[in-house]
């Protein structure tokens, strides 16, 4: 309650005062209410933080459509390589156990591959390569969970081509940290003819971002986890 409001309401002090009082009450009312909603938000990301880190119950697992991963993406691999990524590089370094140095050859090799596009549309998937363009269409093939070193773990959701070009892989598999329908930010991806093989590749995972985003803004999102 405003200040002139109070005196245009109030006959006496006592008026005024007994006004003050009610407020003094309902302030603790206040923040009674807003204290449930706070620890609800912050249960939340610390949810969806031990999810992103590979951290959950097999319960939270659920089947992902193809249009989660709907798109026009690009490869991070040129730009680690042409050293746009190098901030990244450092900012890791400043916080773990590596060097900037390093972290660029690990990045080096997971992210390494020479289709520097893909583009899905529908159950059509496009890989874009200095090569040329192989296309299929894909259909869903499950999921499979991983256990890593670490103990921490992971989902992959594959899919299977029903038809498509004969260079077009067989089989992809996509790791984004999420666990349920939602559209991806990113994502790595797994491609081959061999299902199974597929889930033992741990160490190159080539990395996707919109293909509509900067490298500023590719570098800030990196950073951001």
């Amino acid at each position: 309650m405003k200040e002139q409001d109070m005196r245009k309401h109030s006959m006496t002090r006592i008026g005024a005062f007994a006004s003050l009082a009610i407020l003094a009450l309902a302030a603790p009312a206040v923040a009674q209410q807003k204290a449930p909603h706070d620890h609800g938000h912050a249960h939340a990301h610390a949810a969806d933080d031990a999810v992103y880190k590979g951290y959950f119950e097999d319960s939270q697992i659920a089947a992902r459509a193809l249009s989660d991963w709907e798109g026009d993406w690009q490869s991070v691999y040129p730009l680690l390589m042409g050293g746009a990524l190098d901030p990244v590089m450092q900012h890791k370094a400043e916080h773990g156990e590596k060097t900037a140095a390093d972290y660029r050859a690990y990045y080096e090799t997971g992210y390494r591959t020479d289709v520097d596009r893909i583009e899905i549309h529908g159950d059509k998937v496009s890989f874009h390569s200095a090569a040329g363009t192989v296309s299929g269409s894909y259909a869903d093939d499950g999921y499979e969970i991983l256990t890593y070193e670490k103990g921490n773990r992971g989902v992959r959701y594959v899919f299977r081509k029903v038809a498509g070009d004969a260079g077009a892989p067989a089989f992809i598999q996509f790791s984004d940290h999420a666990i349920a329908p939602v559209k991806a930010g990113h994502y790595h991806l797994y491609w081959g003819n061999d299902r199974a093989a597929l889930l033992e590749e741990l160490t190159n995972w080539p990395t996707y971002y919109p293909a509509d985003l900067t490298e500023s803004q590719i570098v800030a999102e990196m950073l951001a986890h």
